[in-house]
């Protein structure tokens, strides 16, 4: 990232064919002057309205039956991010919007992630044919938001960022947008990678306003317990430090033969299921004996997606296993006492998140990322006490990809999402 751009502000990672392969390895595996507020800019910044080019909503939603829109903003860095917008389920009324509810995916996951399994299945349509008014986020560098106002992907200072901008721009600018736009506190949802993003926001007072309440699916802050085989050895190795040494800034999982070669050799001597042959090449979950989570591997397949990523990003949860704390950015000591003041980065103060803003989690005993310790660790940092849901055999990605997670996630949280509505479940 940028010397000018850190202080300027900055802090610091398809239709079903982006989806991510090693999502499930990295992470999966891991101002000046008086200035206009971030929902008034992001309105500002707003593109025309569109259902066409090709974008989520033609892909996936309005084959479907489902009213879907495409919305483009930019972030404060020149981002240019893609929203999709579903006011309600194929069958509902036109004038009935319910209340809005903003879903942010994982790493090497796109706004698709939340439509992969049929609508009877996934968490995207459920809402919206729930009476949910549906907004969809699509951070920088993924499949659905590759725009900026100067560079292109093949610009390397286009991958010029870390995670932090992802909560401080890019989750920052996609709030303020549907904030203004609906003119209501939004219902926030995240899983994986977005409930890093949605912790480290919310300790933001300007984030903070725009919510109503959270959702975190496999929250994850800390990373002192993780199990995940290939994750403990690219930790080992400082596989992180070695790619940017070798000025790899970019990762293409369905091109890069490196990184694919070193996930190949590492399951390959653990795994003789027919599951790691068809589903290698599209997704590599962590709990590879999950007969169903491959059978939703498959899915994707039929769409063929893959999203690319920020080497530092992905690399995100190697620097927080050595450091074993939740922080912005490290520059080293030179650079954290330019932009900090300080010699390590401070902190994300997940004290200061309020105790009067309702917090659920969800998050399994199989989960080789979010482990239970750790997340035991950030609930027991909130001032406030969450709404729990463990289930012991569910992994990292069961809480969006298993076609049970209707009936053994779902069906919770949309009881706690309604209940903050005043609204009564019969879901």
């Amino acid at each position: 990232m940028s010397l000018d751009s850190a202080a300027a502000g900055m802090v610091g990672p398809g239709a079903l064919a982006t989806a991510p392969p090693l999502l499930l390895l990295l992470f999966c595996c891991v101002a000046a002057g008086a200035r206009a507020s971030p929902a008034t800019e992001a309105l500002r910044r707003v593109a025309p309205r569109s259902t066409g080019g090709g974008g989520l909503c033609e892909q996936l939603l309005l084959p479907l039956g489902y009213p879907c829109t495409e919305h483009t903003i930019e972030t404060n860095d020149g981002f240019l991010l893609s929203i999709q917008h579903i006011p309600r389920g194929k069958n509902g009324a036109a004038d009935n919007a319910g209340p809005p509810v903003f879903l942010q995916h994982g790493l090497f996951q796109g706004g698709d992630t939340w439509f992969i399994n049929s609508p009877e299945q996934s968490l995207g349509y459920i809402l919206a044919d729930n009476g949910f008014d549906v907004w969809i986020g699509n951070v920088r560098g993924t499949h659905w938001s590759k725009g900026h106002s100067t560079y292109s992907v093949h610009d390397k200072l286009f991958w010029d960022w870390s995670w932090q901008e992802l909560a401080e721009y890019d989750l920052l600018a996609m709030l303020s947008y549907v904030y203004t736009v609906t003119q209501s506190k939004l219902l926030y949802v995240g899983h994986s990678q977005g409930t890093i993003m949605g912790l480290a926001a919310l300790t933001m007072p300007e984030v903070v306003k725009m919510i109503s309440s959270a959702a975190l699916l496999c929250p994850i802050s800390y990373l002192d317990h993780v199990s995940a085989g290939f994750v403990l050895r690219a930790v080992a190795m400082h596989l992180d430090q070695m790619l940017v040494t070798m000025g790899i800034h970019q990762l293409n999982f369905r091109s890069n033969s490196l990184t694919l070669g070193l996930v190949k050799d590492h399951f390959s001597r653990q795994l003789s299921s027919s599951c790691l042959s068809d589903c290698l090449e599209l997704q590599l979950p962590i709990d590879l004996d999950r007969s169903f989570i491959c059978a939703t591997v498959v899915v994707i397949a039929y769409g063929g997606l893959c999203n690319h990523s920020k080497t530092s990003t992905c690399m995100f949860p190697l620097a927080v296993i050595r450091k074993g704390t939740f922080a912005k950015y490290d520059y080293g000591w030179w650079g954290n006492l330019r932009f900090y003041g300080q010699l390590h980065p401070p902190p994300f103060d997940i004290r200061s998140i309020p105790k009067s803003l309702p917090i659920w989690m969800g998050y399994g005993g199989r989960d080789a990322l979010a482990d239970v310790t750790d997340v035991e660790r950030t609930v027991q940092e909130l001032r406030s006490t969450p709404e729990m849901l463990y289930i012991r055999d569910y992994g990292h990605i069961d809480f969006i990809m298993s076609v049970k997670a209707k009936d053994d996630v779902y069906v919770h949280l949309m009881r706690f999402l309604k209940a903050k509505q005043g609204w009564h479940s019969s879901y």
